[in-house]
């Protein structure tokens, strides 16, 4: 059984960090693509990162150049590094996985909610002024 378990939000200033934690568990961890997502109150939930299984990342515009996505396979755990946040950052953060069939890798690019198999409960990020 699949599990996602976030952890590392929390009430912040603006300009300043966070680091997000993912761990997961029940499926081939370095096979998969991971990502996170977010969703502020009364707003749709926006794709921010990914990290596909051979390490390489994408990011929407919105958290470009500010946040860093990451995964230590060996730990089984996703990261999401967040610098220079602002109060627009405010919002529930998700991971999410794609697991690719057995055997295979995963290599999407896709940050569509509707790809993804797997979803952890979220760790809320508040950022004030």
């Amino acid at each position: 059984q699949v599990h996602l378990v976030e952890s590392g939000g929390g009430s912040v200033l603006a300009g300043e960090s966070l680091t997000l934690s993912c761990e997961a568990s029940g499926y081939t961890f370095d096979a998969s693509c991971m990502s996170w997502f977010r969703q502020a109150p009364g707003e749709e939930r926006e794709g921010l990162a990914i990290i596909r299984s051979d390490g390489r990342t994408r990011y929407t515009d919105s958290v470009k150049d500010r946040f860093t996505i990451s995964r230590d396979n060996a730990n089984r755990t996703l990261f999401l590094r967040m610098n220079s946040l602002k109060v627009e950052d405010t919002a529930m953060y998700y991971c999410a996985v794609v697991v690719p069939d057995d055997g295979l890798y995963c290599y999407t690019w896709s940050l569509a909610e509707h790809d993804y198999h797997y979803w952890g409960r979220g760790t809320q990020v508040t950022v004030s002024s």
